[in-house]
């Protein structure tokens, strides 16, 4: 069954850094876009990235661009995150999202705070 992991969230100060990883399983993962979405309190769930099969493609909302980088490494089955110049406003669950034959799938998300 397709699995999704999300790992690398924590507590970090303004104006740091933190890299997310997501890794995947039950579908081919060299084939699929990947998505990172974020969820902060009391609000909708928000497309913070994507990245195509190859990673020849990324797309980022105008709130991300240039704070935020999505990659992939299809041999270990993994996409990744790095978040610089966070702020308190970037606090959320993290989650990885994949669409399988139609499907949605999500991981369980990782809590990323940003606080001094």
């Amino acid at each position: 069954q397709v699995q999704l992991v999300e790992s690398g969230g924590g507590l970090v100060q303004p104006g740091g850094s933190l890299r997310l990883s997501c890794a995947a399983s039950g579908f081919t993962f060299s084939s699929a876009t990947m998505y990172w979405y974020r969820q902060a309190p009391g609000k909708a769930r928000d497309l913070v990235a994507r990245i195509t099969s190859a990673g020849g493609s990324t797309y980022y909302p105008d709130s991300m661009k240039g704070r935020f980088t999505i990659s992939r490494d299809n041999a270990k089955n993994t996409v990744y995150l790095q978040m610089n110049t966070l702020n308190p406003m970037d606090t959320a669950v993290y989650y990885c999202n994949v669409v399988v034959w139609g499907i949605s799938y999500w991981g369980k998300g990782t809590l990323v705070t940003v606080s001094s």
